[in-house]
């Protein structure tokens, strides 16, 4: 069969990436413009200024794509921008971006979740397949997938408030340390004594695969403050590690039961937090414990990226799946009712 060449197209959030994937796992190029820098001084995404800049770098991010990938877009077999969940402003720029290039190019439109795209992300120079449980984990998702085959899921647990990413923002904005906060409470974490501080672990009722992260974040401001309001000195490295140890065991615990459950021999662990070394290390580890192959994709292929986006636009397409050009950009996309 004919090697089939996929434009991936991801803008849900701060990231203006473009990437050109062959047969679903052979990266060609993935471009990524970060705007972490422009909101850092925010302390948090700022959802039209992120909009203000995809649509100033997205023309060129991906045609730096297609050359790196040294293809021209008449070798390119279809076209696939992520269009939900994520900022709505966002979305419709990379959106918008690909149904004008799949409309001049007269190239098939796909349509892609961002949440499968996470998921698709540990096909990338990858040989792993179906089926497997998957823990996707991201500044804005927390789920616990089952994935039966390609592009065919079952949703055992998501998260009920804060997703992990989120709460880790939270967290280190409240030690005052800046944002991103996943990256700065995973480095003062090792400085830090995971034991000093017994915080919650939210949710952990058998047979419940939900998470709750707000209740964990509030009990560390409640700490916080609490310490401050009766001038007792703490340790920020003390307070992260313990909090940082008590998000990794509650998606750990999650995960391993979830394939206990379904019988599954494989784990895979994505999104942008999989790129945590707590994190992975801790599933590594209880994975070899219970004879779990254990997979997760590279950091770059963690964070939001286009590979991942063209990965499952490969497989929804050879599926069947293309999309007109109304189709919409839909914040709330729910991954079991894609559009």
């Amino acid at each position: 069969m004919k090697p089939l060449l996929i434009l991936g197209i991801e803008s849900s959030c701060d990231e203006t990436a473009a990437s050109v994937v062959r047969n679903g796992r052979e990266v060609l190029s993935n471009i990524i413009y970060s705007q972490i820098d422009i909101h850092k001084v925010f302390g948090g995404v700022v959802p039209e200024i992120a909009s203000r800049n995809h649509a100033a770098k997205i023309d060129a991010v991906v045609g730096e794509a297609l050359s790196e990938a040294n293809v021209k877009i008449e070798e390119i077999d279809a076209i696939a921008p992520t269009h939900g969940p994520g900022l709505v402003g966002a979305l419709l720029v990379g959106l918008s971006f690909g149904k004008a290039l799949s409309f001049a190019a007269e190239k098939p439109l796909v349509g892609v979740h961002h949440i499968e795209g996470h998921i698709s992300s540990v096909y990338l120079n990858s040989q792993f397949a179906p089926p497997f449980m998957c823990l996707v984990v991201s500044g804005g998702h927390t789920h616990l997938v089952y994935v039966k085959d390609y592009c065919d899921y079952e949703i055992l647990g998501r998260t009920r408030d804060d997703a992990a990413g989120e709460a880790f923002d939270k967290v280190a904005r409240a030690l005052g340390f800046p944002y991103p906060g996943g990256v700065s409470i995973e480095r003062i974490s090792k400085e830090g004594d995971a034991q000093a501080i017994r915080f919650p672990r939210a949710m952990s009722v058998d047979g419940n695969f939900d998470f709750s992260f707000s209740g964990l974040k509030s009990a560390v401001l409640n700490y916080i403050n609490t310490c401050k309001m009766n001038e007792v000195e703490y340790k920020p490295e003390d307070v992260a590690a313990s909090f940082q140890a008590s998000v990794v065991e509650t998606l750990t615990s999650k995960a391993i039961a979830a394939c206990a459950l379904r019988g599954c021999k494989k784990l895979a662990l994505a999104g942008g937090v999989a790129s945590n070394g707590a994190l992975r290390a801790r599933m590594s580890d209880v994975c070899e414990q219970n004879g779990l192959e254990f997979y997760v994709p590279e950091p770059v292929f963690c964070t939001d990226n286009a590979a991942m986006i063209a990965s499952c636009g490969y497989f929804s397409f050879l599926k069947g799946k293309t999309d007109a050009l109304d189709l919409n950009a839909y914040p709330n996309l729910d991954l079991v009712k894609v559009v």
